[in-house]
């Protein structure tokens, strides 16, 4: 385990097929400066690429995961600049969105606005008991602006989405898990080892299939079902003629562990 810092508010852990990066920013609660967010964008870009990575963990310091924008950063701004940061996030998160490696959301505190809005765009959510979730923007006379309001009322539907937007209020862990936006919620202490496992268990299985599977769910859900069906048949037969499809199948008949390749 070697930790790299690879910005004033950003740590790298790689461990094998499975990266941590950790926001440490416990003094502003993870807030997003634009230069933090500067450079999530081209590490997202270079981990797009990087084909020895198979899932990516994102986690925060202390009370807060991201408690999402610098707000100082927004005070008598000019338009111009205030519109262009907004795209920048954007840009941003949708860069995580579209990340093909699996990506886990490690919840440790604090997930408001723009942090909220990075957790949706993780593959999986895994909460602390103390998290928090919400969309506080309305009370800054804003609105998110980093896909909140979209992704939000994409995984809960239009009301609840409706009700956090409008409110700005604040949800508890367990709300998130019944509302499904959560997979699974933990006790403080258990966090990091649950997203440890949980991110090992992901990468020993074939990476090839991983990705196709997140990229098939993400595309099929914007798709008509028959369309989806056949990307789906189209994919198996693609992977039954891989490497790791043929391993995948002799290490189960031979009662042996796969040594998966990506190939």
């Amino acid at each position: 385990m070697t930790e790299v810092r690879i910005h004033e508010h950003l740590v790298e852990d790689r461990r094998g097929p499975v990266t941590w990066l950790r926001i440490d920013r416990e003094d502003a609660l993870g807030a997003l400066s634009r230069s933090l967010v500067t450079r999530l964008g081209s590490y997202f870009d270079e981990l797009h690429t990087d084909d020895e990575v198979r899932v990516l963990v994102l986690t925060g310091t202390g009370k807060g995961f991201i408690a999402g924008a610098d707000i100082s950063e927004y005070d008598r701004v000019p338009q111009a600049a205030f519109d262009d940061y907004q795209r920048l996030s954007r840009r941003v998160f949708t860069a995580l969105e579209q990340l093909p490696q699996f990506t886990i959301a490690a919840v440790n505190g604090y997930a408001l606005g723009g942090g909220f809005e990075v957790a949706l765009c993780c593959d999986m959510i895994l909460a602390s008991e103390r998290a928090k979730f919400g969309l506080p923007e309305v009370k800054l006379g804003l609105l998110p602006g980093g896909g909140g309001t979209q992704r939000l009322a994409r995984a809960t539907g239009i009301r609840f989405a409706k009700e956090a937007v409008v409110t700005g209020a604040f949800y508890s862990a367990q709300e998130m898990f019944e509302r499904r936006v959560v997979s699974r919620v933990c006790v403080p202490g258990d966090l990091a080892e649950t997203a440890r496992t949980t991110a090992e268990s992901i990468a020993g299985n074939a990476p090839l299939a991983v990705r196709e599977a997140k990229r098939l769910i993400d595309q099929g859900a914007q798709t008509p079902l028959d369309v989806g069906l056949a990307l789906e048949q189209q994919t198996l037969s693609s992977l039954y003629a891989t490497r790791d499809g043929a391993e995948g199948i002799a290490a189960f008949l031979q009662k042996r562990e796969p040594q998966f390749t990506g190939k």
